[in-house]
């Protein structure tokens, strides 16, 4: 049982000597990839050991509950705690997304319902915001659109956690089970007849993207430039510091506005870049995948409805994993906890059920 331990045993103790090497923290990017690996190995060894260690000392207890009985309940105890032990370990050695370490770039956009939607879209960057600060990541917006009344059209953001993050609790590894169609139900501030509306806002959600992991040809680059402009088309900047930058082999375009300096925009915009380029190519292998892997990577469908928030009746519903409560508010506060919980202990049993097939 639990034979892959073995290997992952060797490569935590060598990680723990290059660890060690001063000359590794040289490079920034390669100690925070090695120290992230280290703390996901750390707590497979960690619980590998307490399950040996609980297995020896339940065999002693029933050694000794020959010449005393009373040992007999110990040893069940024991039992019962190596098993716990046993089922953590399983589930910290299924397959994880490579991508679950990083940190993670989110786009909101307005859907249908107009100005409700655009409103919407801003109540839902507050929720990531303020779900972030609870866990001590940072939040830094990208680009934003602003609709008339105060929401947003569109607003990419960047979440952020400070250090190395406990395996499965970087934010891209939570986060990610946002991405989909959010549908709200309320009685919009433009209606005059106290009706409920129901409009909807579509979250992207991507892992940010170091250079190393997407290399970008300048020759592959078409960067406009232009004049930003608020809500409504105003501009807001006598200078020509919003840039386009279009991805000529893929096709793919990133704008950028909210700096007023044309190089912090183009900065941004590569950041956003990098990030749609390594999902396009994590969507791609998936795509090769079999059915069984495609389960393990990535079990949500960003083109799906995924979400209902229900503001007269205080309830949010979760379509994939039936999750439903009435504390609405709470969650539109930050407390997004429950909700993600849900949503990754159905991942984990996806994931288990495809290995044992």
């Amino acid at each position: 049982m639990f034979d892959a331990v073995e290997g992952l045993r060797r490569e935590h103790a060598e990680l723990e000597g290059r660890l060690a090497d001063p000359a590794v923290h040289a490079d920034q990017q390669l100690a925070k990839r090695l120290n992230q690996r280290y703390a996901e190995l750390s707590a497979i060894v960690d619980s590998w050991s307490q399950w040996r260690q609980l297995g020896d000392d339940a065999e002693a207890a029933r050694e000794l509950s020959r010449e005393d009985p009373a040992f007999a309940e110990e040893a069940e105890s024991l039992d019962a705690r190596r098993e716990a032990a046993a089922e953590r370990l399983r589930r910290q050695l299924v397959p994880r997304d490579p991508a679950d370490a990083k940190d993670a770039l989110l786009e909101i956009k307005s859907g249908e319902g107009g100005e409700e939607s655009a409103l919407f879209a801003g109540d839902l960057l507050r929720m990531y915001t303020r779900y972030a600060e609870q866990r001590g990541w940072s939040v830094e917006v990208l680009d934003s659109t602003p609709s008339d009344l105060g929401g947003y059209k569109s607003v990419t953001a960047a979440v952020k956690a400070r250090g190395t993050s406990e395996p499965g609790q970087a934010p891209y590894a939570l986060l990610k089970f946002e991405g989909g169609v959010h549908r709200v139900q309320r009685v919009p501030v433009t209606e005059s007849q106290g009706r409920v509306h129901t409009s909807a806002a579509g979250v992207m959600v991507m892992p940010e993207a170091e250079q190393i992991d997407v290399q970008i040809d300048e020759n592959d680059l078409r960067i406009d430039v232009y004049r930003s402009s608020g809500p409504g088309g105003q501009s807001v900047n006598t200078t020509d510091s919003a840039v386009r930058i279009t991805h000529l082999p893929s096709g793919i375009v990133v704008s950028c506005q909210n700096e007023k300096s044309q190089l912090q925009n183009r900065e941004q915009a590569l950041r956003i870049l990098r990030a749609r380029l390594l999902q396009a190519a994590q969507d791609a292998a998936d795509a090769e995948a079999s059915e069984a892997r495609r389960s393990q990577v990535r079990t949500v469908d960003r083109s799906e409805r995924i979400r209902t928030y229900n503001f007269p009746e205080n309830r949010i519903s979760d379509h994939r994993t039936g999750y439903k409560a009435h504390n609405l508010d709470q969650v539109l506060d930050g407390g997004l906890e429950p909700v993600l919980e849900s949503c990754v202990e159905a991942d984990l049993a996806s994931r288990l059920e495809a290995l044992e097939q």
